[in-house]
Order: structure tokens, then sequence, then C-alpha cells
């Protein structure tokens, strides 16, 4: 079935606008602007982890110029799980498709749960698992009403969220110093030496904050008015927006004061703010306020991410056929959205319940959800290089520059990461290939509805 069919046969409507495609791309991520990343410091200092940041921002950016070869050549809700299928038969569709569901469904229980400390800070009587719960009936909801009001909705909160980092940076930026900045900036060491290099490998999870989800653009292809146009300017555009605001707000933070005090806190922003207008400023307040809007963006971009990988997955029989419903009245993959919701709503209620290695669930379901988005890249760009080979003839709207030099060099740094990730989290590592043990066991028992499916 080709990806037009499939379209009209599923009922998505393709409404989504460039400027829609560019705020999800941006809104799917900039929750990592905020909070996350700082956590680097405390392994590889302001300069070393900048190093393992510019390192992985070269990876992602080549890894979007690659994967939107991908994404118009085959503009289908499932993205990664339809370029792996086409590249590699079923077995390869199923590891994408299990990678991309692990990384969309895991990434919104820690995000919620942000949301909802968040607002206990503000409102100390609020229940933070329960504003949790909040935002998830909230965002489903509006994701359920629509795709274009949830596409308007998202972009709206990432031009805010924008705006609101940009105003950090003017902010600070009368009392920013390099020499804060530089001060210990190798692991702790003013000058740089081979001890540096162990802590800049283990900031790679933090850094990878920075950029997590981007790829989500690629699940809403078939709800974009002009997919091979639109979609390379969104995903261009988009990463160069997170790569500048990933420069500027960590020199900012770190050139405000002593940056080690920033280094293993969630709210780095807000604290380095701090150190330049006092505790009572309104420009504190403000930007503990419009902080919110960052991690809306991206929780409300990831619940349409998730939604459209569980839809894809069940259309093609890769999971039960129920969730490939789509909303009668508002063509929304309604079932899916729910679907999703469930598993998030249930990892928030078990957080204090299951510990592993002496972390809460979401602490290690973030993990889980990194180990899923860096295969998938992998999955990608050797999807990448096979179709180049095996349908030379494809229609290739946009084809990746520096070919094969830039594809291979995200699939260099894929690979880097997921080496540092087994290293630092093997026992992680093990319950993610337990997951897709299982899910591969559920793949083995259906082959005949697969077979069925494709001949509908």
């Amino acid at each position: 079935m080709d990806s037009a069919t499939s379209s009209q046969h599923a009922g998505l409507k393709p409404v989504l606008s460039t400027l829609q495609l560019w705020g999800i791309a941006v809104g799917l991520v900039i929750s990592g602007e905020y909070f996350g990343w700082s956590y680097g410091w405390a392994s590889a200092g302001t300069l070393g982890f900048t190093v393992t940041a510019l390192f992985i921002a070269a990876m992602y950016t080549t890894f979007i110029f690659s994967f939107t070869e991908l994404t118009t050549s085959i503009p289908h809700a499932g993205g990664p799980f339809a370029y792996s299928k086409r590249a590699f038969g079923p077995t390869g569709g199923y590891l994408a498709g299990a990678a991309t569901l692990i990384e969309f469904v895991f990434a919104p229980p820690a995000i919620a749960l942000a949301i909802g400390a968040y607002l206990n800070v503000q409102f100390p009587t609020v229940d933070p698992k329960l504003a949790a719960l909040g935002a998830y009936l909230v965002f489903m909801t509006l994701n359920i009403v629509g795709v274009q009001i949830a596409a308007t909705f998202e972009l709206c909160v990432t031009l805010l969220a924008i705006f609101e980092l940009l105003v950090f940076m003017g902010v600070v930026s009368p009392g920013f110093s390099l020499a804060n900045f530089t001060k210990g900036g190798w692991s702790g060491s003013d000058s740089f030496s081979l001890a540096s290099i162990p802590g800049m490998f283990a900031a790679i999870p933090f850094a990878i904050w920075f950029f997590l989800a981007i790829e989500g653009v690629a699940m809403a292809a078939e709800e974009a008015k002009d997919p091979r146009r639109s979609i390379p300017i969104a995903y261009i555009t988009g990463i160069l927006t997170l790569v500048v605001l990933a420069i500027g707000v960590m020199l900012f933070a770190g050139g405000a004061g002593d940056w080690s005090k920033l280094s293993n806190i969630n709210d780095p922003l807000p604290q380095a703010m701090k150190l330049i207008v006092g505790a009572n400023s309104n420009w504190l307040h403000m930007l503990v306020w419009l902080g919110l809007f960052g991690l809306v963006a991206s929780f409300h971009g990831i619940i349409l991410g998730y939604s459209r990988q569980i839809f894809a997955l069940s259309r093609e029989a890769y999971l039960p056929a129920y969730f490939a419903k789509v909303h009668p009245r508002f063509k929304t993959p309604h079932r899916a959205i729910l679907a999703g919701g469930a598993v998030g709503i249930a990892a928030i209620y078990s957080d204090e319940l299951i510990t592993i290695g002496g972390q809460t669930l979401t602490a290690n379901i973030v993990t889980m959800s990194v180990f899923g988005a860096i295969l998938m890249y992998i999955l990608s760009m050797l999807s990448l290089f096979k179709l180049r080979r095996s349908e030379a003839g494809l229609m290739r709207p946009f084809r990746a520059p520096l070919y094969p030099f830039f594809p291979a060099f995200a699939l260099f740094g894929a690979l880097v990461c997921m080496a540092t990730m087994i290293y630092y989290n093997p026992l992680i590592f093990v319950i993610f290939l337990a997951f897709l043990a299982l899910g591969y066991g559920y793949f083995l028992m259906t082959g005949s509805q697969r077979a069925a499916a494709a001949v509908n």
C-alpha cells in the first residue's frame, strides 16, 4: 500500500503548513533547553560539555539532513518504521517501530511529572502527580480534537518558549563573564588533560537531551500539505534554531556566576538569572512562569508523535488493529492517543513504587527513551544507505547533502552514543533488550495478520 492510498484509507487529513511543522520540530525538543542538560556540567565541566554538545549537535545536524531524504521520499505516519521496513523488510520495520515507540511513549511521563513539580512550586497544595495526570488529560483531548488545532497550539507555545529563552539571555548578559564560564571548565580543571575525557563521554546523554525527539516531525508527514517541500524547510530550520538556542543558553547560564551551583539541579535558568537580578526580580518570576511553555510544547508534541507511531504500526498489523481507527468527526487517531496516555499515566503512578539501580521509574524510562532514539537513528541511517543501493530510482525530492559523508557521520555519532549509553547504563540496556524481545515474540505470532493487512 503506497503512502497516498494508506493516507486516504486511514482518513488522516493533509492540513499542516510549513510553519506548523517547524513549530512541531522545535516544540518537540525545546523543554531540553530548559532543564536536563546542565547535569552534563557535573561530569564534563562547561568546556568539556561544550565539546560534547558540539559533537552531538553535529551528529543531529547531519542526521536531520540525511533523515529528511527518507521523510520526503516516503512520507508515512510511521516515519522510521516505514523506512526500515522498506529497506530491510518486516523485521527491520519491527525493530525501528519498536525503538521509536519506546522513545515516544516513555519520554512524556517524565515531562508530565516535571510540569507537575513545576506547578507544585507555584502552588504548594497541588499534588504533582495529579497535575501530571491533568496535563495528560488536557493535551490528549487537544490532540483528539484535531491536528490543525493541536499544531497551531504547538506553534504558539513554541514561540513563547523561544521568546523566553531570548529574554533569559538578554537579562543575564550584563553580568556575563567568560572567566566564569571557563573556570574549572575541563571536569573541574582549568586546562584540558586526558583525565577530562571520561567525563565528556559520561555527559553524552545530557547533550542528547538538547535535541531528543526532533525526528518526530516524520510522524506528521501524512498530515503535511506539501511534505516534499515543507518537511525539508521545517527540519533544517528547526535543527538550526535548536543548535543556536542550545549554545546561547549554555554560554549565558555558565557565564552568569559559579556554574558548579547549576550542575546538579533541574532549574538552571531561573537559578542563573537569580545570580544576576536577585530572587525578587519580576524578570525571574516571568521566566519561572513562561518556562512552563517549554515543557508544555515538548509534552504536547510528543503526544502527537507517539499517537502516529502507534497508529501506523497498528494499521499494518504490528500492533492490534483496534488502535488504527481514526475518530469519525475529528479524523485523528484517538485510540492511539489514549493508549499511549494510559501507559504514561501508569508510569506516573508507579514512579516511586518501582526503582531500578536506586533511581525512580521515570528517571530510568528517560534513559530507556534515549536507547530507543539511538537505535532508531542507527537503523534510519542504515536504511538510507540500503535504499540508495536497492532503490536507486526512488523519487527523492530532497537528497542528503555531501552523501555519503553526512549520513556516515550521523551513523558514527549514533554508534558512539549507543556504546556510551550501554557502558553507563548496562541494567537499563538489558531491560530495553527484554522489551524488544517481548515485542518480537508478538511480532512472530502475528505474521498472518500482517499478511492479511498487506492484501487489504
